[in-house]
């Protein structure tokens, strides 16, 4: 299955882009889709501690099971002003 990857803020500018395409085998989840990334973007292991996921409107967690075709916001932590 195919998910697109967005980063937010701090996190584009470690990566280099503000989205990409993933491959991703069926069942897999935001934890795999991690894996995958850190692989291509070994920058961003440093800030795996701190980042929120959102598919469509909500707030998602790292167990969270994958869809073909879902756009994936790896975003900080949000910060109030």
């Amino acid at each position: 299955m195919k998910v697109r990857a967005r980063f937010f803020a701090q996190l584009r500018d470690l990566v280099g882009v503000s989205e990409f395409d993933v491959d991703l085998p069926a069942r897999s989840t935001i934890a795999d889709l991690l894996e995958r990334i850190y692989a291509e973007k070994p920058a961003l292991c440093a800030q795996d501690k701190s980042m929120l996921f959102g598919i469509g409107v909500e707030f998602v967690r790292r167990n969270h099971a994958l869809n073909d075709g879902d756009e994936v916001a790896i975003m900080p932590p949000v910060q109030g002003g």
